[in-house]
């Protein structure tokens, strides 16, 4: 590949690297401001079935498709850059984007969303599902307030680095 043909390629993973980080902080900022508290109105006996019926529509290929798909983006517009520019500010604020995103949105899915998702899961009858959701609310949307920022940073990082780049 020529230059200008890896310049071309470098600026569309960036491009799709931004998409893709913004529209997961859209996805988490939805849940964040106005999903939770909506379920959380409309009483336990209604938000635990809501948001098993959620977490099961979840787990599919658009949304799968999103957060590890955005992460593998990510990783190669950082490699893209490091063909295209080597070490460099704009390398650097792609590599940056990369773990702040593994770590605030996959790390934290994996070890903390998902877990309290199952243990939810689990709460089928009504007397255990009354007790789950104060204790699966609470802990699952303050993780998911970090899952927003971390995502959005991303973002930000990405529009900088395609603007510098």
């Amino acid at each position: 590949m020529d230059d200008s043909t890896i310049g071309i390629v470098t600026t569309i993973l960036l491009g799709a690297s931004a998409l893709g980080t913004a529209m997961v902080a859209g996805v988490f900022f939805a849940f964040s401001t106005f999903v939770m508290s909506g379920l959380d109105r409309a009483g336990t006996a209604h938000a635990v079935p809501a948001m098993q019926g959620i977490n099961l529509a979840a787990v599919r290929p658009p949304l799968m498709l999103l957060l590890f798909g955005t992460l593998i983006l990510l990783l190669t517009s950082a490699g893209a850059l490091m063909v295209d520019r080597g070490w460099s500010l704009v390398t650097g604020l792609a590599i940056t984007a990369f773990l702040i995103y593994g770590a605030g949105v996959v790390v934290v899915t994996a070890s903390g969303n998902v877990p309290l998702n199952n243990r939810l899961a689990r709460s089928l009858d009504g007397g255990a599902a009354a007790a789950a959701w104060p204790a699966y609310a609470g802990p699952w949307t303050r993780l998911n307030h970090l899952r927003t920022v971390t995502a959005a940073l991303s973002a930000g990082l990405m529009l900088v680095t395609l603007v510098l780049g």
